[in-house]
Order: structure tokens, then C-alpha cells, then sequence
């Protein structure tokens, strides 16, 4: 019962910072050329800002979208604060191939994502759910590779915030600031091994999110 008083507390916080924060918006066409075509597309963000994807997720226009979350007990508190918002989840974690499935429900959310990939979106943080911050696990160039979906890249950032004392340092938006919402976009390069194409994504994803802080004048940490 707490758990979910809170999980609807949290939902309506960011309902209400999300309309009221003013959003500058980088690189949209990107993201927009893939609404439009529909099919199946990855979203990838650092886990610290998970707690802003929804705002870049236009409901009423993109494709359908669930987010991968783990199976912890925090995984269960977010994915229904994130339901709430109109994002279901898909419970477990295929961000490292090396721990147990069993533990995490891996196997079933690799299937899951799978799945969902040919109908819409699927949302994941690729250095979650417990990092290293910024760190890519296979998982997401994996996915990519045996779906051929695209990958979409969002950098997010939003000023004043407040920062938990997480693993990430995650950050939850306070209303009536300035966000910025920044895009890139990949494919999996025919032939490529995936360590390479972890060090090439993880670059970009940084790429975008330091641009979407320098926007907001987020200080990095």
C-alpha cells in the first residue's frame, strides 16, 4: 500500500513538472522521422535520467512504449510510477549478459523486449540498474543487433533538480525550470563486434547528454 501511494505521488510530480518546465528541443527530426515510419525502435538514457523520458515521448504521436525495469524492489516502485504516465513496463534486466538470468529475469525480458520491438518502442537505461553510471553493459547494442531496430539516443537534462544520493546520482525535476531534451540516432553496424560498438554509443550518449546540460546549465557531475 505504501508503495503504491508513493509510486502515484511520484507519477503526479512529474506529470506536473513536466507540463510546466520550459522544454528546448535539439535534433528532434530524428526522432520524428522514426514516428513517422512506426515499427520497432530502441530508447536509450543513463539511468539518472530516467525520471524525464516520459516528457520526451510524445504519446499521442510515437510509437507505443515500454520500458524495460528491473525486477528489485526499486524496479517495482518505478514501473508503476512510470504506468501511471502511460509507459508500461517490461520487468527484468538485459543489461549483462555475465549475472544470473535467473536472479533478473533477463532471459524472459530479452524475449520481452524482443517481442515488444516489433509492435513499438522500448525505453532502456544501458548502465542500469545498478551501473556503473555511464558505463554501457551489452545489452543495448545486443538488442539492436538481433531486432535491427534503430536506436534512438536521448540526451536529457533539467534545471533546478534535485539529485539523489543513488548510485547515478538520478535526478528528479522541480516545475516551472528550463529542460532540454537532445537527440541522436544509430543503427548496428553490419559486421561490427559489440565492444567496439559499446565504446562508440557510450560516447554518443554522452555526447547528448552533456549537450542537454550545457543547454540547461545543469552542472555535470
Amino acid at each position: 500500500m505504501i508503495q503504491k501511494t508513493v509510486s502515484f505521488l511520484l507519477s503526479e510530480w512529474l506529470r506536473f513538472c513536466y507540463a510546466t518546465i520550459r522544454w528546448d528541443h535539439e535534433n528532434q527530426a530524428l526522432a520524428e522521422e522514426i514516428w513517422d515510419q512506426g515499427g520497432g525502435v530502441l530508447i536509450a538514457m543513463w539511468h539518472s535520467r530516467l525520471a524525464l523520458g516520459i516528457a520526451a515521448w510524445p504519446q499521442d504521436r510515437a510509437q507505443p512504449a515500454r520500458a524495460m525495469i528491473s525486477l528489485s524492489s526499486d524496479g517495482e516502485f518505478l514501473a508503476q510510477a512510470i504506468a501511471r504516465l502511460g509507459i508500461p513496463a517490461v520487468r527484468g534486466s538485459a543489461a549483462n549478459k555475465d549475472k544470473k538470468q535467473a536472479a533478473k529475469g533477463g532471459t524472459q525480458a530479452l524475449r520481452d523486449g524482443l517481442k515488444q520491438l516489433k509492435v513499438g518502442a522500448l525505453a532502456l537505461t544501458p548502465d542500469g540498474p545498478r551501473g556503473p553510471a555511464r558505463t554501457m553493459a551489452e545489452g543495448l547494442p545486443v538488442m539492436a543487433r538481433i531486432s535491427g531496430a534503430p536506436v534512438l539516443f536521448m540526451g536529457l537534462s533539467c534545471k533546478p533538480a534535485i539529485r539523489l544520493n543513488s548510485w547515478d546520482r538520478a535526478l528528479i525535476p522541480l516545475p516551472f525550470g528550463k529542460g532540454a531534451i537532445v537527440w541522436d540516432r544509430a543503427t548496428y553496424p553490419e559486421g561490427a563486434e559489440v565492444s567496439d560498438v559499446v565504446v562508440e554509443w557510450t560516447r554518443r550518449m554522452n555526447a547528448v547528454e552533456a549537450r542537454a546540460d550545457e543547454i540547461t546549465g545543469l552542472e555535470r557531475i
